[in-house]
């Protein structure tokens, strides 16, 4: 059960947020993730979906995520559950959002889940970024604005998380070298394409079924960016059928040389891993690394 401090401040914000006054009857602690507490807090308009980390550790984190939310929501191009607010007290930031139920998947639930990633990718803007930097997990993620889609892998992705790598000593002086080689490479690398909008980190465990059979995703990473990233993070973990594959690539297809670029855009979530949980994701880093 949430303390009452947490309460009172969560019921003033939500019925502001909803312009009705909410009740919180009851919580309930469920597992939701490495870094957070999550909660199912039963009120007097239906559940919802309660999120608390320490403040002073991620500052601003759900802000941003609430950011990202909307963003996906106002696309209404895939289920993205509503955020309802956020804030800080005694410490702690939460985030509240619409609670998801789970249901069964249809039939064409692959399908439909590969056609609403692909109406995703196809919503633009100008530039490769976003309008604030955000986390991936708990590790700030840059998006300064770049025109170029390899200057910002570069600058925004590979380069910061390297250096965090080689300040923990999780990778070599050679691998450090190795890393910076490949950035000036990456113009030949990747075919041009507009920016796409990203969920950022599109794995197995930031999507759930929805009480209507079909998918619903949470947990952003949102940027616009090459979309060849959000379906190599799918690729990462395992979890996709290959009817997704499929289906996204007919009503969307690949560049030429797409499966030689599956590790170059694993290598930043790989290194994301390599920081946050150490060594065992090395040799992943080290094998793409040979590949180029």
């Amino acid at each position: 059960m949430i303390d009452e401090v947490l309460q009172r401040e969560l019921s003033a914000v939500l019925s502001a947020q909803l312009r009705v006054k909410i009740q919180i009857n009851q919580s309930e602690r469920i597992h939701g993730g490495d870094i957070n507490e999550t909660y199912r807090i039963q009120t007097n308009e239906g559940d919802m979906f309660l999120k608390l980390n320490n403040a002073r550790r991620y500052p601003g984190m759900f802000a941003r995520e609430y950011d990202g939310l909307q963003e996906l929501r106002d696309k209404n191009v895939i289920a993205v559950p509503r955020p309802l607010g956020f804030g800080e007290t005694a410490g702690k930031s939460y985030l509240v959002t619409e609670f998801m139920a789970k249901g069964a998947a249809s039939p064409d639930f692959w399908e439909n889940f590969a056609a609403s990633v692909a109406r995703l990718h196809q919503q633009t803007q100008p530039f490769f970024g976003y309008r604030d930097a955000n986390y991936i997990g708990s590790i700030k993620q840059y998006n300064t604005p770049y025109n170029s889609w390899a200057v910002f892998y570069a600058f925004n992705r590979l380069l910061p998380l390297m250096r965090m790598a080689y300040d923990q000593q999780a990778i070599t002086t050679a691998d450090k070298e190795q890393i910076e080689r490949l950035c000036k490479k990456l113009p030949e690398l990747f075919p041009e394409e507009p920016p796409a909008l990203l969920h950022g980190d599109l794995w197995s465990g930031n999507f759930m079924i929805g009480a209507n059979g079909k998918a619903c995703i949470f947990d952003p990473a949102v940027y616009y960016g090459h979309r060849e990233m959000d379906l190599a993070m799918t690729r990462l973990f395992g979890g996709f059928d290959t009817r997704f594959y499929y289906t996204y690539q007919a009503i969307m297809p690949l560049a030429p040389g797409w499966q030689q670029r599956i590790g170059l855009c694993q290598l930043y979530p790989l290194l994301v891993h390599l920081v946050l949980f150490g060594g065992s994701y090395y040799n992943d880093i080290k094998e793409i690394l040979q590949g180029f």
